[in-house]
Order: C-alpha cells, then structure tokens, then sequence
C-alpha cells in the first residue's frame, strides 16, 4: 500500500502521541502505594510502547525515503 506523506506524517504523530500517554501511564502506576499488583499493566504498556516504537521508526524511515524522491 502506498501512503501520502500527509498520512504518513498524521499516523506518526498519533503514535508518538499514544507513547507519551503510556509512559505517564506506566509512571502513574509506579507511584502507586503498592506498585506490584499492577506488574502485568506495566508490562502490557512496556510491550506496546516498544511496539508503537517500531511503528513509529517504519514510519520515520518510509518518510525519509518520499523526501529523497
């Protein structure tokens, strides 16, 4: 599939934005009274920032190869 840089740009910016939100997520449970029962929520956030990391990495380098064009 192919994307507009504009699309490319938009999904970019939701992702970084969703990445922010799950590191003050992850944040906010640390600082819970007693943060090991929330262990398996800060794993899931782990895990979907590391993938929203991805996505967003694919996306930067999709970009970088329409403004060579």
């Amino acid at each position: 599939m192919s994307y507009s840089k504009k699309e490319l740009m938009e999904a970019k910016r939701q992702i970084d934005a969703t990445i922010y939100k799950l590191k003050a997520t992850i944040k906010t449970f640390e600082k819970k009274e007693k943060p090991e029962r929330y262990k398996s929520q800060i794993t899931l956030a782990n895990r979907r920032i590391q993938a929203f990391s991805i996505a967003s990495d694919l996306i930067e380098q999709e970009l970088t190869k329409l403004s060579r064009h």
